[in-house]
């Protein structure tokens, strides 16, 4: 199918990009360069913008009372809620809609998953709606590499690594490259709507609601579906195609005109560009990028290999704690609340009680990281936050009562899995020239 985007790659931005996918053999980079930057203004619009605007509007007090910490969370939560049904209806749309690509299905071609034409196309094939698609992933995790470098001390050094690999991975599609698995491995985010539904319940006082548990059962349902059976067996097929291509003697391409055979692997010649793919036929843009001697190099199965064994093990992993921290919100015999006491999350407070609480503990004198019911105080377990001091710029719904001298006082309501809530007040010193992170025993 051809690519269905409204508008062509401007003339001047695929000159600008050439020279670097020539370098990095991304061949068709420069034909979907202007949707990965669409993709990306898109994302970065609505998680900077479209977000704190809306959530304002809808749940002010809530979204006002958050800390800086959560709105950052929150407005990330809402741009991966979006990219996620985007990016699913494209690539269902894909899977069910575009006839040229379901001929690079193994069961459409002579000889089956080892026919050598379907193979071909499904590791080397190129396709203009499926670029599309990548794009538009792309550019959401280019702007999520953009987030958690920025915000390292939020994301973690973690997700920062998981971002840098997202990005990799799905730019050595342009070489062109498994055009044909990209939208089936995209259908793993079929459960981030759910995960970020169930996110949203407890911070909107939606924890052990009927909601959550009914978005608890589709997000589980989804998730083991999608990522445990449907992206196991995906990256089966994957790899069993790309070790069949290994083990291909290298093949000379043809595409389907001779006056066009000079377009790939290299970059156009004799006297037309890029923008001519777009008046090809279907068929004729799936063997575009197939001329010349092309052969499988091992490191690019392997990349693939190793990537998806570790994001597949992540996803066994996330699935055990998944269930594990859904079950934390509701009552035995399917649940486990009340069993243990450690800390399920953290609840925002009022800007008044925040206030009232943090001024108190002010005139306290506390120091340290403590535990407050009703209007008394009692020793609590300590934890160290960001800025040295326990909770600092790491809680929900923390509040500072500030002055030129005293304390800086941080307060947060903790819930626990037996049902029972605190109030969890961290301090520090503030002196005239600046602030000296202490504690108290």
């Amino acid at each position: 199918m051809r690519d269905p985007f409204p508008l062509l790659p401007p003339p001047l931005l695929t000159t600008f990009i050439q020279p670097l996918a020539s370098t990095l053999h991304l061949s068709t980079l420069p034909l979907h360069i202007h949707e990965v930057l669409f993709a990306f203004t898109l994302y970065a619009t609505i998680g900077l913008y479209l977000s704190p605007l809306l959530s304002r509007r809808l749940v002010p007090q809530r979204y006002n009372a958050f800390s800086r910490r959560t709105q950052i969370n929150w407005n990330v939560h809402v741009v991966s809620f979006c990219q996620a049904c985007i990016i699913c209806s494209l690539s269902l749309w894909l899977i069910t809609q575009d006839s040229e690509r379901q001929t690079w299905r193994p069961e459409n071609n002579n000889g089956g998953r080892n026919g050598v034409e379907g193979l071909q196309k499904r590791v080397w094939g190129y396709n203009g709606a499926t670029g599309l698609c990548q794009s538009f992933a792309l550019g959401y995790f280019l702007w999520d590499l953009v987030m958690c470098s920025v915000h390292v001390d939020i994301f973690g050094w973690g997700m920062l690594a998981h971002a840098v690999a997202a990005v990799s991975v799905f730019s050595l599609g342009y070489r062109p490259f498994s055009y044909f698995y990209c939208p089936i491995f995209l259908l793993y985010e079929l459960s981030s709507p759910f995960l970020n539904i169930h996110w949203f319940c407890d911070k909107l006082d939606l924890t052990g609601s009927s909601l959550q548990a009914i978005n608890g059962g589709l997000l589980t349902t989804t998730f083991f579906l999608a990522r445990i059976c449907w992206g196991n067996y995906s990256s089966f097929n994957t790899f069993y195609d790309l070790w069949t291509a290994y083990n291909l003697p290298p093949h000379h391409f043809l595409a389907t005109h001779n006056s066009k055979s000079a377009f790939a692997p290299s970059f156009p010649e004799n006297g037309w560009n890029y923008l001519s793919i777009y008046h090809f036929s279907p068929e004729e843009q799936t063997t575009a990028f197939m001329t010349g001697n092309r052969s499988l190099p091992l490191w690019l199965p392997l990349v693939y290999l190793a990537s998806n064994l570790i994001l597949n093990a992540l996803n066994i992993w996330w699935f055990y704690k998944m269930v594990a921290t859904i079950r934390t919100r509701f009552e035995p015999p399917w649940g486990t609340k009340g069993v243990g006491p450690e800390v399920i999350h953290y609840e925002p407070l009022s800007a008044e009680e925040k206030a009232k609480i943090a001024g108190a503990a002010k005139s306290a004198g506390v120091a340290a990281g403590r535990a407050i019911s009703g209007s008394g105080l009692s020793s609590a377990s300590q934890s160290e936050g960001a800025g040295g001091f326990p909770g600092a710029e790491g809680t929900h719904g923390a509040a500072a009562a500030e002055g030129d001298e005293g304390m800086d006082v941080q307060v947060q309501r903790g819930v626990y899995a037996d049902g029972h809530k605190s109030l969890e007040v961290t301090g520090s010193e503030t002196r005239r020239n600046g602030t000296r992170s202490r504690r108290k025993a």
